[in-house]
């Protein structure tokens, strides 16, 4: 028995997640997505040969949606949704800040919701895809949430009480390296280097230090001490980091991310 599964508000995070899901063996007949412009829904046709419906015929006939708008615009796909979604609906969200009580209390009583926080490089298939289990899911709910999403990236479960701090680490975290990245470029260019040389240069040191982390087992810190000389380079910039306040700065800022998804959470959009 063919099990469908409906994006809804099909952006890029959502045509990245249908992009995968093909890739992954989906067949294109078993998936529906819905958008808010019908060029868009010809484009998603084009690409994929999916079908595209209203929001009130995917939550009709599909058995797993997948939400993916924006925070500020999940009330109102509910509340078109809840007259068409019955009980034995998976619902997954992937809008941030939006607890899964929210859901559950516009949804039929019983309906099962997952929380889902991805983040961009589900569009080269690197995301990291935080998965909370609402008060009706169950571990068989967490794992389909997991099938779907593991096709972009890694999965991780959580209690749904952390999913503020990991939204605030992962689900924004790839901004904070594109920031990074863009400062140590204009550093580049004070240096004397080209643009474009400047930008290599770090993208590829960002891209191997990252597989270092991710393969060597090794601690941050033993990482950077074999880099770090005894009165070499790299020791006189980590001291003006730390006297600039940048390990601060970074504590500041998630902390400040975090606030921002409790604000959504209590609807302060």
């Amino acid at each position: 028995m063919t099990q469908k599964v409906a994006v809804l508000g099909t952006g890029k995070i959502g045509e990245a997640l249908l992009s995968g899901m093909i890739r992954g063996g989906r067949p294109p007949a078993e998936l529906l997505v819905t958008t808010r412009r019908a060029e868009r829904a010809q484009e998603l046709r084009s690409r994929y040969g999916v079908e595209a419906v209203s929001n009130a015929e995917a939550a009709k006939s599909a058995d797993t949606l997948i939400l993916t708008v924006k925070p500020q615009d999940m009330g109102a796909l509910l509340d078109e949704l809840a007259p068409h979604v019955p009980s034995d609906r998976l619902v997954i969200s992937g809008a941030a800040g939006i607890p899964t009580a929210f859901l559950e209390q516009r949804l039929a009583a019983g309906t099962p919701v997952v929380r889902v926080m991805t983040n961009t490089p589900a569009l080269v298939d690197e995301a990291m895809s935080v998965i909370s289990a609402g008060s009706h899911a169950t571990a068989e709910h967490l794992a389909h949430a997991e099938e779907i999403f593991a096709v972009v990236g890694k999965t991780l479960r959580v209690p749904e009480a952390q999913q503020d701090a990991t939204t605030a680490l992962s689900g924004s975290g790839p901004a904070y390296f594109y920031f990074l990245v863009e400062a140590m470029t204009d550093a580049g260019i004070l240096l004397g280097l080209p643009r474009d040389k400047a930008h290599d240069l770090i993208v590829q040191a960002a891209i191997g230090a990252a597989v270092m982390l991710r393969d060597s087992g090794e601690h941050p810190v033993t990482l950077r001490e074999a880099v770090t000389s005894p009165a070499g380079t790299t020791i006189n910039a980590i001291r003006e980091l730390e006297r600039h306040g940048v390990r601060a700065a970074l504590l500041a800022a998630l902390e400040a991310a975090r606030d921002r998804s409790r604000e959504l959470a209590s609807g302060n959009g």
